[in-house]
């Protein structure tokens, strides 16, 4: 099984998190994968879980500054 991940800066908070989650999901499932390819969906992982914290950040400094 591979998707096609793509790293896109406008995507929303959802559609970041739910491709972390498959990303993560087939690196767990893996067993013929090569390290490079292992490497390279890791690093796309961890690129969308820092973008989707950077946006809770955004939206809890909106709501202290609200209050």
């Amino acid at each position: 099984m591979s998707f096609d991940f793509r790293l896109k800066k406008n995507m929303n908070y959802d559609d970041s998190i739910k491709k972390a989650e498959a990303i993560i999901t087939q690196l767990e499932q893996a067993e013929a994968m090569s390290m490079e390819e292992y490497k390279r969906l890791a690093s796309e992982a961890t690129a969308l879980l820092k973008q989707c914290k950077s946006e809770i950040n955004g939206m809890e400094k909106e709501f202290t500054a609200i209050q």
